[in-house]
């Protein structure tokens, strides 16, 4: 059984996310898969703002009845206003739109997806509002609470990575929440076909997936599967990793790969137990670093992230933006072997610097490549040294 170490004391662990100064700037839709801490930041970062649960029964019905009551409860002293769960009821959104425009409130729109606001038709705001997204927590915000082999363990969603029984926590949020969420999207009433559609793609995490093999898997036929995909990205559990394409040398190829957003998650949903020293680390470890590099981008660079394969068979993990390419090896010890990837791209000279990040406990370079403790590269990635 993996050795998992005792949960760090839980408190408000402040995010990376500035909320307050986006909203002085514009309305925002603010998207998450539940129980990434949405609540947690409106509540720490928007204390006296006014917050529409639609969560709670008797709100929702009163204002699916008349959503201009929003108007007539506001005051003067209400320049933020929170409206949780918008995907729940989304006629309130011309209400929101008119008192952006005539009043000149700012909004804060929460949600698990945006499926829904994008599939029915909906009222966007028409540029009134910008998109962000909140994702588990990372090595920067958790600071000296960060322990990698938990991280890896339990993931880091905030209840998951504190909790004291992180197995049984991690059952009932795949059971109790991701079915569930796939229910309320009312894009399929067969959830034991989905369910073993989720299985099978949690066992496709961090590659190229083979639709039809995941067709087969499931018993679903492949156009279903590809539906499904489209459910998991809009709901957020899973991210799409493009190829990158400009390499000249060696043909690469198009298709992308998947990471799920959690690397407890994605274990959970395998059936599979953390195990340092196994292959499945070496997974878990690239899906942590997935989730770094991806909320790195979503929260302060904007830049392009993907990853390069050649049709020969060279690979490197990650691309960011045009300058850095990043190599992930669980390893304490790397061999050559590990750095072949990266010396085929850099043949390439298109991008700045070569990395490897790696379990070793020193950093090196071999002239071309720097290999680097994980540490160490988290600490230069959000102090911004890649760019």
């Amino acid at each position: 059984m993996a050795t998992v170490t005792r949960a760090p004391d839980f408190s408000y662990i402040p995010r990376a996310l500035d909320l307050a100064a986006l909203l002085d700037r514009k309305s925002v839709f603010l998207f998450g898969p539940r129980q990434t801490g949405k609540t947690s930041l409106i509540r720490h970062t928007l204390p006296n703002a006014r917050v529409y649960d639609l969560l709670d029964t008797g709100l929702f019905l009163a204002l699916s009845r008349e959503p201009g009551r929003i108007a007539q409860e506001l005051n003067d002293r209400d320049r933020v206003v929170v409206i949780d769960e918008i995907q729940s009821l989304p006629i309130l959104l011309n209400e929101v739109q008119r008192l952006i425009e005539e009043k000149g409130i700012r909004f804060l729109l929460t949600g698990s997806s945006a499926r829904k606001l994008r599939c029915g038709g909906v009222n966007l705001l028409g540029g009134r509002a910008r998109t962000r997204h909140l994702h588990p927590l990372t090595y920067r915000e958790l600071g000296l609470q960060f322990q990698l082999s938990r991280a890896l363990a339990c993931g880091l969603i905030p209840s998951l990575y504190f909790s004291d029984d992180p197995k049984a926590d991690l059952q009932a949020y795949t059971d109790s929440y991701i079915r569930q969420e796939i229910v309320s999207e009312g894009v399929t009433r067969n959830l034991s076909a989905f369910s073993r559609f989720l299985t099978a793609a949690a066992c496709c995490n961090a590659t190229i997936v083979h639709f039809t093999k995941i067709a087969a898997d499931a018993q679903v036929p492949r156009t279903t599967v590809y539906e499904y995909f489209e459910i998991l990205k809009d709901t957020l559990l899973i991210h799409e990793l493009p190829a990158w394409r400009m390499s000249l040398k060696r043909k690469p190829l198009a298709s992308s790969k998947f990471y799920f957003f959690d690397v407890g998650i994605a274990a959970q949903l395998q059936g599979r137990l953390f195990q340092p020293g196994t292959p499945e680390m070496g997974e878990a470890f690239e899906t942590y670093l997935m989730h770094e590099l991806r909320t790195f981008v979503d929260t302060v660079s904007a830049e392009p992230l993907s990853y390069w394969r050649s049709t020969s068979g060279f690979e490197v993990d990650f691309i960011l933006g045009d300058h850095t390419a990043i190599e992930v090896k669980a390893r304490p010890n790397l061999t050559a072997r590990e750095l072949k990837g990266l010396h085929a791209l850099a043949e390439e000279k298109k991008l700045k610097r070569y990395l490897i990040v790696s379990l070793e406990e020193r950093p090196r370079s071999d002239g071309t490549v720097t290999m680097l403790p994980y540490r160490m590269f988290l600490e230069a990635l959000w102090s911004g040294e890649y760019n």
